[in-house]
């Protein structure tokens, strides 16, 4: 069993990449993908419903994927709340790095095993320090997926410029975001 949370605000290629790549290098049978209601390490834009709704539409081409709204703030207390036996929880590089800032982040490991994707020349030094401060670094794989420059604060800011975001997220969570008027200036601003 996988998992993958976020706040996906919105959701992105990205994420659907990072979310093959970890079922096909774990050959994990699941994948639960969660919406977390409110983060607890990052102010979103788009309301939960919202963000859990353009996740489904991101997600529908991931046949392993289950998507549903996740209503605790921290990974440990997700995990926690799950009860899952050793799943996979699936994070990039750039959220590992940052790892040691996380809630009982050695309670995280005692509840998963870390499955982090790196890309080709991502600086190895950065997670090997991130590592090296681990009561349990055996939990924690590396597996190698292709490139994606893709932020969700830059879809976003392209959305408020009224920049197109093809090839960003997947076109039906493009069609949705413009259809719901998400991440866009309110009028008079810009």
């Amino acid at each position: 069993m996988g998992v993958l949370g976020g706040a996906f605000d919105p959701p992105h290629l990205g994420h659907v990449a990072l979310a093959r790549g970890g079922l096909q290098r774990f050959a994990l049978e699941r994948l639960l993908v969660r919406v977390v209601a409110e983060p607890g390490h990052r102010t979103v834009t788009a309301p939960a419903e919202a963000r859990l709704r353009l996740a489904e539409l991101a997600f529908e081409v991931v046949a392993e994927a289950e998507v549903a709204l996740d209503p605790h703030p921290r990974t440990v207390d997700s995990l926690a709340a799950l009860g899952l036996s050793d799943p996979v929880f699936l994070v990039g590089a750039d959220e590992f790095a940052s790892f040691a800032t996380w809630k009982e982040h050695d309670r995280v490991l005692d509840l998963a095993r870390l499955g982090v994707a790196t890309r080709p020349g991502y600086p190895r030094e950065r997670l090997e320090a991130v590592l090296a401060g681990l009561a349990r670094p055996e939990r924690v794989v590396f597996f190698e997926i292709e490139p994606q420059p893709i932020s969700s604060s830059s879809i976003r800011a392209r959305i408020a410029a009224g920049e197109p975001v093809d090839g960003l997220v997947p076109a039906a969570v493009a069609v949705e975001i413009d259809r719901l008027g998400l991440y866009r200036l309110p009028l008079g601003h810009g």
